[in-house]
């Protein structure tokens, strides 16, 4: 029966590999720090008709022997195709007033956010274009933008601008690079005053780069943290390798399960490696890598969630069949992962701009309390667990699921004090002022899974005895006093208060199929 069942991580890895085929069907590269718009169009805001044109944390130009991206150069670059059409009807318009239009590229750094524009005392909307009645207050230029240069820097905020000539429909800004001069957090803009140019698209290209490529500020620190994560998954890869091929003919389904979340751990963090050493190299962050990395690691998440669920219920421990619940877990398992994937598709497909977006929170909703939902359930099945095995007098056992109980513990405490500083620091920190240290946040929850990973490692390490894990029928009192031996004690006797007696006998064969997922077990323990 255990040969025609398809175990969880079995079915898993079914659903990962046909998601992962229709992904990549259509795989294309997608512009990262090249900002591209493509018929993008403009917004009216107060006075003035604005068009994002993306922002970006940037380090000041820093001394660099080496060539290629990495030169030490920052910088804004403006591509020659850069280029603003206007309507035919907005063309006519204009003409007939016989005058020239201004359309400006606007760069400023986050300090100077409340340098542009006039607020009125009065609370009313604050002006960004110079009108007949504010040049007589501010002296600014009637149909241009409302800013202030800074004190020590005369050319920032910078400002380039072209103009819409007699009846001609495009204006082209002209190509030009420029140097970040010092470290920050910019934003570009693209702003007109003139209504009748409403309606006006925007075409071509920025390029952003730092010192050391083309990776957005928040993001440099990614490209050295996946490297050390990839070596650590490695490290503990070639670990758990040595001791799966000590004892591979002693191995349980349950241990078939952690070796495949650290593969799925290992080739994550490569994928996430390669992605942003490509992106950071090219400018250009290809689709099909990213979304392969971010399916790994949903998929990751689920079978490591799905995994301590199990074990947390006793399955090959103290139940033999899930039974009915077999259907739950794998309907909870199916939708956590449809909510995980949606969600880092979201946050790291395309992902152009460090300014962090208020869109994801509709998607982390579903994830968030899911992932409730796996707490609650794995600590009522792990209290339901520990009182069996204590009224069975397993007592070994009960001493390896009181260390998973502790080490499960003192996660979710951890997680929920790490949940609320990530509030607090998101709630504080809307304008993205900290971009510098943002990586952190993200970065805390990969190494905090990899540390329970290498917990449940330690715990369910493959030995020569890994089978007394399983559940067995036992028969009689002698069996209960056999399991206060230590698991890894070792030997085919052992040792009670009667002599020592062969563990072999009075005991029906083990069952060390721990995810076989089999219906047919006891009634008993089917309702359990």
């Amino acid at each position: 029966m255990a040969a025609t069942k398809v175990g969880s991580c079995r079915s898993f890895a079914v659903v990962a590999l046909v998601w992962l085929g229709l992904i990549s069907i259509g795989t294309k590269q997608v512009q990262g720090s090249v900002h591209e718009y493509e018929n993008a169009e403009f917004t009216e805001t107060g006075n003035a008709f604005l068009l994002y044109g993306g922002s970006e944390g940037l380090f000041v130009n820093a001394p660099n022997n080496h060539g290629g991206v990495a030169n030490g150069k920052s910088f804004i670059n403006f591509d020659s195709s850069l280029t603003l059409t206007r309507t035919a009807e907005s063309a006519g318009k204009i003409t007939t007033q016989g005058s020239q239009v201004p359309v400006e590229a606007v760069i400023f750094e986050l300090s100077d956010k409340d340098n542009f524009g006039y607020s009125f005392d009065d609370g009313m909307e604050k002006s960004i274009c110079c009108t007949k009645d504010l040049a007589a207050i501010r002296g600014c230029e009637v149909g241009k933008i409302i800013f202030q240069r800074e004190a020590d820097n005369s050319e920032w905020p910078k400002s380039i601008t072209t103009y819409f000539v007699g009846s001609e429909t495009t204006a082209r800004f002209k190509a030009d690079s420029v140097p970040i001069p010092r470290t920050g957090m910019y934003t570009l803009y693209f702003v007109f005053c003139e209504p009748d140019l409403q309606g006006t698209t925007l075409s071509g290209k920025t390029v952003w780069k730092n010192p050391g490529g083309y990776l957005p500020g928040r993001m440099t620190p990614y490209l050295s943290f996946y490297g050390i994560m990839s070596l650590a998954y490695l490290a503990l890869g070639l670990v758990w390798f040595i001791q799966y091929t000590r004892y591979w003919k002693d191995i349980l389904q349950l241990q078939n399960c952690i070796t495949a979340v650290i593969a799925l751990g290992m080739s994550e963090m490569a994928l996430w490696y390669f992605d942003y050493s490509n992106f950071n190299a090219t400018g250009k962050r290809p689709i099909g890598i990213t979304i392969w990395a971010v399916t790994f690691g949903a998929v990751k998440k689920t079978v490591s969630r799905l995994l301590i669920l199990v074990v947390s219920m006793g399955y090959g421990v103290v139940l033999p069949t899930l039974g009915g619940l077999t259907s739950k877990v794998v309907l909870l398992g199916v939708t956590y992962f449809l909510a995980a994937e949606l969600l880092d598709v979201m946050e790291n497909v395309g992902t152009v701009n460090d300014a962090s977006g208020s869109a994801r929170l509709f998607l982390v909703l579903p994830v968030a309390v899911l992932d409730a939902f796996f707490i609650l359930w794995i600590f009522t099945s792990l209290s339901r667990t520990l009182e069996k095995l204590q009224a069975r007098r397993r007592f070994a056992k009960l001493e390896l699921y009181r260390k998973f109980t502790n080490t499960l513990a003192i996660a979710v405490i951890a997680a929920v004090m790490w949940i609320g500083y990530e509030l607090y620091f998101k709630a504080t920190d809307k304008l993205s002022e900290r971009w510098e240290t943002a990586w952190v946040i993200p970065a805390f929850w990969i190494v905090f899974t990899y540390l329970i990973l290498v917990t449940i490692c330690f715990l369910w390490a493959p030995s020569q005895n890994s089978t007394r894990y399983a559940y067995s029928e036992e028969l009689g009192d002698a069996d209960d006093e056999e399991e206060a031996q230590a698991l890894t004690a070792g030997g085919p006797l052992v040792e009670i208060e009667k002599g020592l007696v062969k563990p072999e006998k009075n005991r029906k064969p083990v069952n060390t199929d721990v995810f076989s997922l089999d219906d047919d077990g006891p009634e008993e323990d089917k309702r359990e």
